[in-house]
């Protein structure tokens, strides 16, 4: 009976033995606080309450009369800049406008996971676009677009200073699609 508890339990020894396992690597756990806006009045056709994260406007890039402009909000924090690009709605222009704003997020269909698309609108103050979450490693994580389908038409994109990780950029990713849903949501013509 000896000869077979032995082995037994030599083999019962040897069988529970745990194989080295490799830690899985841990990730930084990022937090931002909570965002406070102010009111950004600049020579443009229009007003926005900005992040104080924000570096202020980086550059107001003025081209056809001011009929266009390009404006870069920088978080020099997060890696990641706003694009903002005005133009001035002529006569049958808008629908151009759109395509162009349209088709600018579907050029991300190839690496994006999923793009929503959420209806803006705000009839006091003129403004109605469209908000489009892209979601995977696409170069932009988010855009939108917003007009008064009479003068003015605005859109912009979050582009990363880094290569396209959508789990690293993330949490950013989210900070910065609250600042922009804060652009729209404030956005004021000027007439």
């Amino acid at each position: 009976m000896k000869r077979i508890i032995i082995p037994l339990f030599s083999l019962f020894l040897i069988g529970c033995g745990n194989d080295p396992l490799p830690k899985p690597k841990g990730f930084l756990r990022l937090e931002y606080s909570r965002p406070k806006y102010k009111k950004i009045n600049l020579p443009l056709p229009f007003s926005y309450d900005q992040n104080n994260k924000a570096k202020p406007v980086a550059s107001i890039k003025k081209e056809n009369n001011g009929e266009s402009y390009g404006i870069n909000i920088e978080y020099p924090d997060l890696k990641g800049t706003i694009y903002l690009t005005y133009r001035k709605v002529k006569a049958n222009n808008l629908d151009s406008l759109l395509r162009d704003a349209q088709n600018l997020t579907q050029k991300h269909t190839t690496k994006a996971d999923e793009i929503q698309s959420n209806l803006y609108e705000n009839p006091n103050k003129s403004v109605y676009g469209m908000f489009y979450e892209v979601g995977g490693n696409a170069a932009s994580q988010s855009q939108f677009y917003v007009t008064d389908s009479i003068n003015h038409f605005l859109s912009g994109s979050l582009y990363f200073y880094a290569k396209p990780n959508y789990d690293s950029i993330y949490p950013a990713a989210i900070y910065l699609k609250n600042d922009i849903r804060q652009i729209m949501e404030s956005l004021e013509w000027k007439d």
